[in-house]
Order: C-alpha cells, then sequence, then structure tokens
C-alpha cells in the first residue's frame, strides 16, 4: 500500500478537498477521488471528511491506497463492434444486454472482459474492476461510449464529460405524446429511498443536479420518437427524467411498466457522441444507426399510421 502525506499551504486555503486532490493527483479522475473520500482512504487531520470540506492552512491530508492499481479481470473472446480506435482511446457500439463492467453476479461476460481481450491497453484509473471505462451505459442501454487507453486520455476524456465538452446524443421510444416538441428537464438526483437499486428525483438540497436536454423526432399518437442529449451524467438519469415528465422509456420495466412489444430492455440507444481527441485535440464525431430490434418497432408504428 502507497501512503502520501500532504500538508496544507497558504495558497491551497479555502479550496475543496476533492478539487485540491483532483489537481494534486494528475493520474486520477475527480470521481475516483471522491469514491476515495467516500471510502475512508482519505483522512484530513486523521478523521473521516466530506468530499466538499474546505481546507484550512495546516490541515494533514493522508491519502490510503494512492497508487493505481494494475488489472486483473480475465479477458474474454466476447465479439465487440469497435467503431474506432487510436493509441489513446476506442469507441465501441455497445449492445443490448451486454453489462459494461463486473460486479457481484456478473463476474464473467462484461465488456471489460471483451476489451480486455481485444485491446491491447486500457487505462488503470479505476482500478481491478472498471479498466478503460470513462462512462457506462446501462446493461439494457445500447450505443456508443469511449474507452480509455491509457490515464492521461481517461482523464482528459473525464474531464471533458464534466465540462460538458464531450456530447452525447440519445434516441428513446416513449409512451405517450409529448406536449412541447422540445425542452429541457432540471431536476436533482439521489438514491430512491423505497428501492436502493433505482434512482429518484429528489429535492434541490439531496443528490446531485441533473440536466437533460430533448427534442421530438417523430410522433406516434400514443408513442413518441425522442433525441435526449446529456449535459450531466448521472446514474440512469434519462430514464428518471424520462419518469418525471410522464413519459417512459417503452420497455422500461424498471422505471416504467411492461410493454405490448416484445423486448429485453428499454428502447433507448446513445446514437451520437462528440469529442475531443485528448493528444492530437481533433474533434471527433461518431455515430451508429438504431438496432434492428428497435428499427423494427418504428418500421411497425409506421406501417400503423398508413
Amino acid at each position: 500500500m502507497n501512503t502520501k502525506h500532504i500538508k496544507i499551504e497558504n495558497e491551497n486555503v479555502g479550496q475543496r478537498l476533492d478539487v485540491f486532490l483532483s489537481n494534486f493527483f494528475n493520474e486520477f479522475t475527480r470521481s475516483h477521488i471522491k469514491n476515495m473520500i467516500e471510502d475512508g482512504n482519505v483522512l484530513l487531520n486523521g478523521q473521516k471528511v466530506k468530499s466538499g470540506t474546505k481546507l484550512k492552512q495546516n490541515d494533514d491530508i493522508i491519502v490510503l491506497d494512492c497508487e493505481v492499481k494494475t488489472l486483473d479481470a480475465t479477458p474474454q473472446n466476447i465479439d465487440i463492434d469497435i467503431v474506432y480506435e487510436d493509441d489513446d482511446l476506442a469507441v465501441i457500439n455497445k449492445p443490448q444486454g451486454l453489462v459494461v463492467h463486473p460486479a457481484n453476479g456478473n463476474e464473467n461476460g462484461t465488456l471489460v472482459n471483451a476489451l480486455l481481450y481485444h485491446l491491447k491497453n486500457l487505462s488503470g484509473i479505476n482500478g481491478v474492476i472498471r479498466p478503460g471505462i470513462v462512462h457506462r451505459l446501462d446493461k439494457n442501454t445500447s450505443g456508443l461510449l469511449i474507452v480509455a487507453k491509457n490515464d492521461k486520455a481517461h482523464v482528459n476524456l473525464a474531464k471533458q464529460i464534466e465540462t460538458k465538452s464531450c456530447h452525447r446524443h440519445y434516441i428513446a421510444l416513449c409512451n405517450g405524446n409529448f406536449k412541447d416538441d422540445e425542452g429541457e428537464i432540471v431536476t436533482n438526483i439521489s438514491r430512491s429511498k423505497k428501492d436502493r437499486k433505482q434512482m429518484a428525483v429528489c429535492d434541490e438540497n439531496v443528490g446531485k443536479k441533473a440536466i437533460t436536454n430533448y427534442k421530438v423526432l417523430k410522433r406516434y399518437g400514443e408513442y413518441t420518437l425522442v433525441e435526449f442529449v446529456l449535459q450531466t451524467g448521472r446514474t440512469h438519469q434519462i430514464r428518471v427524467h424520462s419518469k418525471y415528465i410522464g413519459h417512459t422509456i417503452v420497455g422500461d420495466d424498471v422505471y416504467g411498466s411492461k410493454s405490448k412489444f416484445k423486448l429485453n430492455g428499454q428502447l433507448l440507444h446513445a446514437y451520437k457522441i462528440e469529442f475531443t481527441q485528448p493528444s492530437t485535440n481533433k474533434r471527433l464525431c461518431f455515430s451508429c444507426d438504431l438496432p434492428d430490434y428497435f428499427q423494427k418497432i418504428l418500421n411497425r408504428l409506421d406501417n400503423q399510421k398508413k
């Protein structure tokens, strides 16, 4: 275990603990720093504190186990659609039903297992469980996500997501007929008090701020095809916001109800992503078609309108 002792000097007084450590450890993302603080691996004057604690002159910070962990997940020959790849990153078109990273009950058969087999290098910032994973998609959400191949690229890409310079676009088929052609949903989101596996809209002084923009693409009477653009990246954000405005996503039996269509999950697809390449600063944009099962539902609805 590698332990780091840090003494706060005058120029850092008043800074948030998580912001200071994010600047101090360039190899870690801010979300990773927050997790370290919440897990008790960061002590301020010998005490566990919150991420937003303001630093004072001569404060003593102890960071436990601050080494980047080596990877030990098992590589598996699972077919994945690699849309783009360079020395810093890869863009993957994840199919519905594929879990992104190992967890209890899903130790194998995940995207991470496939990445370890198909890609030579992956960033180690998120440790042994989530190597290379800059952002994630739910198991039953399909579409594009970025994978980092080294720690420098990982920090850069995570920063782009945090500062909203990485643009993520989704298409969803929602229940009901949207009143407005476009709009913005702004709430706070936190873990649901009724079901800890779900997220929920909460009061302003609880949880984290979540912003989602939407635009109606096509109306089918009892259904609406919608483009969602994330301004923040909270867990289940689009699904929670869709429920909040009374238009749950078709096929989402967690936040909505079972659909009359025979589906294995929600009709939610991350179809476009735009970001800056970390080394070249070139702006990159990728898009992918809707999955066949999604397009078949739309074709069926189109035929009903004729």
